[in-house]
């Protein structure tokens, strides 16, 4: 009797309760729509690491299950982030200037409008006109579709590319970390139309809810952000559940036994590797506005890396062992950066945990790679009492009474 997808992953319904009760939680805590124990910023912390768990669930289809070790992918987060901010600031300036130039005597025209808002943007990098990828700014749907678009294109074109030549292991990991890197630095770029250095900022202004106050704001924002946090789970679950999960995990563990099979190697990879980009653009899209401004650092390949870290620690290979490490790490740093952990003196030297916060994480990651490579998902095991199954002495062949592993020693 085939089960149906809800029976194959009963881990599935679990996570989307915690994650209902905990939204539902906070909210009621909150500042906005709660009595008030939880503050603003914390919220959004929260909100913030709900994003960085589905990144971090996309990292883990792509590397924990596809094989695929990809140092680039916080590069499709950031792009995620830049085309939603592109709406935002565009729309909050056209408010300022709109305002700014009611009481003019002459009403001003469009292109007017247009080039005072464009002068307000890129006056900080010398520039008055908008540069041609903004020419959808103006409108939240098509910004809203250039988010899943631009990623996803990338990393189609990227990925076919890679694929088709056969890159993998090591090689594709430099690849992928030399895209982000070339990423960065055109961004970083005054002349590349997201002004540079600067970035883009003020995201956290949210057009039409000017009168909102940022304690509620930030609750929307939890909100959508754990809906898609629990879409995210779902959809990655679904893929890895059936016959696609199997060929996916087949070719992590023996690429060239399943090209010989017959299956379409290169265009499941880039199924997942396509996939995993739309989801961080989307991860990304929600982060930024609740970070409040995006610059070409956070598009940096040293973000990619860590984001392995998160998996690596969590357990790759599970999706929730990758919710787990992308939560917990995400919100250690934030303590221990925040100054909120006191100094350790040791006499001869004192302990800056704001200086020493990515020495330990990096000794954590050494740790965990040599003495639990299943990360903390692995835990989970070791209390559910689940073990490899034994295949030894198991049929080899899909009937009974196939050759048997002892027999085929002999």
């Amino acid at each position: 009797m085939r089960q149906s997808f809800v029976a194959k992953n009963p881990s599935v319904l679990v996570f989307l309760a915690c994650l209902g009760l905990f939204t539902l939680g906070v909210s009621v805590l909150s500042e906005g729509m709660g009595i008030g124990l939880i503050s603003t910023s914390f919220v959004k912390t929260l909100g913030k690491t709900l994003c960085l768990c589905l990144v971090a669930i996309a990292m883990d289809l792509v590397w924990g299950y596809a094989g695929i070790l990809s140092l680039g992918h916080f590069a499709f987060f950031g792009l995620g982030g830049y085309m939603i901010g592109m709406w935002l600031m565009y729309a909050r300036t056209e408010g300022i200037v709109a305002a700014s130039l009611s009481n003019a005597e002459i009403p001003p025209t469009p292109d007017e409008l247009r080039s005072a808002i464009a002068n307000q943007i890129f006056g900080v990098v010398g520039s008055s006109d908008f540069p041609a990828i903004w020419v959808f700014a103006h409108s939240l749907p098509l910004q809203m579709a250039l988010v899943v678009l631009v990623p996803g294109l990338l990393a189609l074109v990227f990925g076919w590319l890679a694929f088709r030549s056969r890159v993998t292991g090591v090689y594709l990991s430099i690849l992928t970390q030399a895209m982000t890197l070339a990423l960065a630095l055109y961004l970083f770029q005054n002349d590349s139309g997201l002004r540079g250095n600067n970035g883009l900022s003020g995201l956290q202004n949210i057009p039409g809810a000017e009168g909102v106050p940022q304690s509620v704001i930030s609750v929307w924002f939890l909100w959508a952000s754990a809906a898609a946090l629990g879409l995210g789970y779902v959809i990655a679950a679904f893929v890895v559940s059936g016959k696609f999960g199997s060929v996916i995990r087949g070719i992590r563990d023996d690429e060239a036994r399943v090209r010989f099979l017959g299956y379409s190697v290169e265009g499941y990879k880039l199924f997942v590797f396509t996939l995993t980009a739309v989801i961080a653009g989307i991860a990304g899209a929600l982060y930024y506005p609740q970070a409040g401004i995006i610059n070409p650092k956070e598009i940096a390949p040293i973000a990619s890396i860590y984001l392995a870290v998160w998996v690596a620690i969590g357990g790759r290979g599970r999706l929730y062992g990758a919710v787990i490490g992308a939560a917990l790490v995400s919100l250690l740093s934030t303590w221990f950066t925040g100054g909120r952990v006191p100094d350790l003196p040791l006499g001869f030297y004192t302990i800056s945990w704001v200086d020493w916060w990515q020495v330990l994480l990096g000794l954590s990651f050494v740790l965990v790679t040599l003495f639990a490579p299943k990360g903390i998902g692995g835990l989970f095991d070791l209390v559910a009492g689940r073990r490899a199954p034994d295949r030894h002495g198991a049929d080899l062949g899909p009937d009974p009474g196939a050759l048997r592993e002892k027999e085929a020693e002999r």
